[in-house]
């Protein structure tokens, strides 16, 4: 049975509370322990409306824990998604107030960003790169709203699957122009090597993840806009950053990005 309006509302406040003032929150589900995954969405998209009737864009969507090594770090087994606000978006070599954030951590991820419109039920990889206009690398930089980043799929989903900001950088290129399956990662932490990877982690190809997305938003009737961004997911597991920190994705025929923190 799914949670009330009422208790939807209310912790569709208390989550995004915890976003907006950095204050991290006990897991939803250890108070309402019947919490399930499409409570979690309502929750999400009940914040993301309030976001933009304060006059905030949804610049795109985020594909979470596509990555067996995600799954595996922080204890859950099941993909899902969440919204990109506009001001998630953080320039290539630009610092980010760790003060504003709880707990971040960073991904290294490819991004699409697409010229058709994606909707419906039974979207498929094919489907994704006819409607890509390019690629490039990202970073994420995700943050759990829960206390000691514990939680489990209908809360991690309500906390927007832990989005926070991200960084876009690199080359913009053709996803035609590249084998994204075997297409190979570094991310470097402060100068040194942190992880290795290649594009299949994720989904066995980061186009699933967008089709995954895509499918998940049409049991709410929803889709995916020409021009908006999707990050696929971390093709590594996260490094967790402090003030002072520095880091770089390289990822094979795209160039580089880095984000520093203070």
């Amino acid at each position: 049975m799914a949670l009330s309006k009422e208790i939807l509302e209310e912790l569709a406040t208390i989550v995004e509370n915890a976003e907006l003032e950095a204050k991290a929150i006990a897991q939803l589900s250890i108070k309402y322990p019947e919490i399930d995954e499409q409570d979690g969405y309502d929750i999400q998209h009940i914040v993301r409306d309030r976001k933009i009737a304060r006059g905030h864009k949804i610049v795109g969507i985020k594909a979470g824990l596509t990555s067996r090594a995600k799954m595996i770090q922080v204890g859950v087994d099941k993909p899902s998604y969440g919204y990109l606000a506009d001001y998630f978006a953080v320039g290539d070599g630009e610092t980010i107030d760790i003060t504003k954030l709880i707990h971040p951590r960073v991904e290294p991820e490819i991004a699409f960003v697409l010229n058709k419109d994606l909707e419906g039920a039974g979207c498929h990889v094919g489907a994704v790169l006819a409607a890509t206009d390019f690629v490039m690398p990202a970073l994420e930089i995700i943050d759990s709203r829960y206390e000691n980043f514990k939680f489990d799929l209908p809360s991690v989903v309500a906390d927007n699957s832990s989005s926070s900001r991200f960084v876009l950088g690199g080359r913009a290129r053709a996803a035609s122009d590249l084998d994204l399956k075997s297409l190979g990662i570094v991310m470097t932490h402060n100068g040194k090597p942190f992880s290795f990877g290649a594009g299949a982690a994720v989904l066995g190809h980061p186009a699933m993840a967008v089709a995954m997305v895509v499918n998940l938003l049409a049991r709410r009737g929803e889709g995916i806009k020409a021009g908006s961004v999707i990050l696929t997911g971390g093709i590594t597991e996260a490094v967790a950053v402090k003030a002072g920190d520095n880091v770089q994705l390289r990822a094979q025929g795209l160039g580089s990005v880095n984000v520093n923190f203070a």
